[in-house]
C-alpha cells in the first residue's frame, strides 16, 4: 500500500474542483497540517497532501460532502486507507461518524476550520500572514460576528481532542500558512 503523495492529491483535486477558493482552502489547510506534523514529529510532506485532498468531493457534492470519498478515492486508485479515514473524519459530527482518532485524523478536524480563521484574520491586515500574530487570531475568534460561518466549537473541540491550547494550534496554523501566504493570497499589499 502506497502513502497519498501531494502529486497525487492535487491531480485527483483537480478532476472534482474548479472553485479557486477551494484551491486555496486546500492549500492553507496542506501548510497547516505540514506545521502539525512537525509538531508531532510525523511526516510533513504526506501529511500535507492529506491536507490537501481533505475536500476531494466537496464542489461536486456540497449537500452530501464525504458521503461518496471513500468510494471514489479507491476507485481512482487511492490506496492509502490512512489518508482516507483522516479525511473522511474531518468531518465528524456534521458529515461522518468517522471519529479522529489519530494526531492526523485530530489535527485535520482542527485545522480545517482554523484556516479560514487565521485567513480571514490577516485579510483584515496590510501585512496579511506576514506579520500576524497568535493574539490577533485569538480576538477574532472570540468575536463571533466576524467571519460567523467559521464554526467556533469544531475548532475547541479539535484543540480539546488534540490536548493542546487554542493559542498554540494557531501558532502552528499561521507558521505552516505563512511559507505558503503567495499561494494563499495573503502576502503583505503592496503600498
Amino acid at each position: 500500500m502506497s502513502q497519498l503523495t501531494m502529486e497525487q492529491a492535487k491531480a485527483l483535486l483537480a478532476t472534482t474542483t474548479t472553485q479557486q477558493h477551494l484551491f486555496e482552502h486546500a492549500i492553507g489547510v496542506s501548510a497547516a497540517m505540514g506545521a502539525m506534523a512537525r509538531h508531532f514529529g510525523e511526516d510533513p510532506a504526506y501529511w500535507e497532501a492529506v491536507g490537501y485532498l481533505h475536500d476531494y468531493d466537496y464542489e461536486q457534492f456540497p449537500e452530501e460532502h464525504l458521503r461518496h470519498t471513500a468510494d471514489e478515492l479507491r476507485a481512482a486508485g487511492v490506496e492509502d486507507e490512512a489518508a482516507i479515514r483522516a479525511i473522511l473524519a474531518h468531518g465528524y459530527g456534521g458529515c461522518t461518524d468517522v471519529e479522529p482518532l489519530t494526531p492526523m485524523e485530530k489535527s485535520l478536524f482542527t485545522v480545517d476550520e482554523l484556516t479560514g480563521l487565521v485567513g480571514a484574520t490577516a485579510r483584515m491586515r496590510p501585512g496579511r500572514l506576514s506579520d500576524l500574530e497568535v493574539s490577533s487570531v485569538k480576538k477574532k475568534f472570540k468575536d463571533k460576528k466576524f467571519a460567523a460561518k467559521i464554526k467556533r466549537e469544531l475548532i475547541q473541540q479539535g484543540c480539546d481532542m488534540l490536548g493542546m491550547p487554542l493559542e498554540e494550534v494557531i501558532g502552528l496554523c499561521i507558521e505552516g500558512m505563512r511559507a505558503h501566504m503567495e499561494e494563499l493570497g495573503l502576502a503583505p499589499v503592496q503600498a
